[in-house]
């Protein structure tokens, strides 16, 4: 069975995402900003229960800026800020679990940050993008894969863009080791970014 997350693997909600984001649109010009919308934006993970199935949540709460710059994608960056009490998993009481102290313990450590350093083209729509992840109060860097879905004029005179990134990362490199027997160390992510033009 090939890996859910590697790239170019399709994921079932994936789809729903982009076309949400999708337009036909000229290319950006250079030396761009787009804040993130909270609303069109989403922070997807799933992570195994028990060995037997999978268990899927969100964060509600979403925030940054996108530079990006079309002479040159090495200058793009990406600062994403995410309130870790916003997670939901449909469920209070795991919710609540999780937000404690054996998982995200989001009173001692309320955001999850992701800063890039490094950014180069992979040809097409793709970027290969390197930043600082900081989850739990420890940061490592990641490197992850970027796809630009789209850009436009939204209906409301306001110019919008879409990317989205499919990544995953053990929580034990961020402290997180609670049940790593029965909940598993990967956590499969799919970040879906939709920008306002500024």
């Amino acid at each position: 069975m090939r890996k859910w997350i590697r790239p170019g693997v399709r994921w079932a909600g994936v789809p729903t995402l982009l076309a949400m984001m999708s337009w036909s649109a000229p290319a950006w010009a250079a030396g761009e900003t787009y804040a993130i919308d909270n609303v069109h934006s989403d922070v997807i993970f799933r992570a195994s229960h028990l060995g037997v199935s999978h268990a899927f949540g969100r964060f509600n709460d979403i925030s940054g800026e996108i530079q990006v710059d079309t002479d040159d994608p090495a200058e793009m960056s990406i600062s994403v800020q995410i309130k870790s009490a916003s997670l939901d998993t449909n469920s209070d009481d795991r919710d609540k679990h999780l937000r404690g102290p054996d998982f995200f313990d989001a009173k001692q450590f309320p955001l999850i940050q992701f800063q890039s350093t490094a950014v180069k083209s992979k040809g097409g729509n793709k970027l290969e993008m390197t930043g600082d992840l900081t989850l739990h109060g420890v940061t490592k860097p990641v490197t992850v894969e970027v796809e630009k879905i789209g850009a436009g004029k939204d209906p409301w005179g306001g110019y919008r863009a879409g990317w989205v990134s499919e990544f995953t990362i053990k929580r034990s490199d961020f402290g997180m080791k609670f049940m790593l027997e029965g909940l598993g160390d990967e956590v499969e992510i799919i970040v879906a970014l939709e920008g306002v033009r500024e």
